[in-house]
């Protein structure tokens, strides 16, 4: 099992687990509202050749009160700072979703950091959605996670309601077991909560609007491997063909089968895809 450690980047500290290794570094970036355990069933087998560090973005720092907002750029920066702090140089690095965006504007605004990236269904909005001037209330998605039920009577009543959402219905058997727990926080009465609290999540879906990442992508100079769920809502309103074009050295692969939520519904096929770009 990993070590869950943090590390001073200035003036928070950042949560990360640490999968001990001899060869490179994998920097993991999990996506909005999840946790850096849901890399597990992957960095664990990537552990056999690589060092695995997997971040936690979520309550390290004050949300901003005004737009209750946990700006992305801010989180770049923190990334920059803990891969410092770390004295990782070099290293390849995964990101999910939120992982994805911040991945690719610390490169392009901080690099050369990383050797490679991969950018599962990163979020890569169209430009004019980064102008809107808008509040929690009127994001798409900001709106129903500060909705979110965050109360359940115990493990059982969790497990019940996740298995009866479409969200939760392609998860792989682990992935969801290790959502329960530790996505979930147990009281001394066996009640749970969600361990990144619905304001919480909230915001970091409205700090996504910090920078349009499309002015970015042609900065990118290390090789990119975007991966994309057949299935997926986003490929509506992101066009990452399109932004495979943009980068002078990438290529975009289709899971089959998998929506969005790439990692968790098909962790094997993402680790073939991560050892096969990685030449491990």
């Amino acid at each position: 099992m990993p070590e869950l450690l943090a590390q001073d980047i200035g003036d928070v500290e950042v949560q990360y687990l640490d999968y001990p290794g001899d060869g490179p570094t994998v920097i993991m970036l999990h996506a909005t509202g999840f946790q850096p355990w849901l890399w597990h069933p992957i960095a664990r087998e990537l552990a056999r050749d690589f060092r695995v560090i997997a971040p936690y973005f979520c309550d390290h720092r004050p949300i901003e009160p005004e737009k209750r907002t946990l700006s992305w750029l801010v989180l770049t920066d923190d990334l920059v700072a803990l891969i410092r702090r770390l004295g990782i140089t070099r290293p390849f690095v995964v990101g999910h979703s939120m992982g994805g965006t911040i991945a690719t504007i610390a490169e392009a605004l901080n690099g050369p950091i990383a050797s490679r990236m991969v950018l599962i269904e990163p979020i890569f909005l169209p430009s004019n959605f980064y102008e809107l001037d808008i509040m929690v209330e009127q994001h798409p998605l900001a709106s129903k996670a500060i909705r979110r039920r965050n109360r359940w009577n115990d493990e059982a009543d969790a497990r019940e309601y996740l298995n009866d959402k479409k969200l939760f219905a392609n998860w792989d058997r682990e992935m969801l077991d290790l959502y329960l727990e530790y996505g979930m926080n147990r009281s001394d009465n066996g009640e749970l909560t969600l361990a990144c609290q619905p304001e919480r999540e909230a915001a970091l879906f409205m700090g996504a609007m910090a920078k349009d990442p499309w002015k970015l992508l042609e900065k990118i100079s290390c090789p990119v491997l975007l991966v994309e769920g057949e299935n997926s809502d986003n490929r509506t309103v992101i066009d990452l063909e399109y932004a495979t074009s943009l980068m002078p050295k990438a290529e975009l692969k289709v899971v089959p089968g998998a929506g969005h939520l790439v990692p968790m519904e098909r962790p094997h096929e993402l680790l073939a895809l991560l050892l096969e770009f990685f030449g491990g």
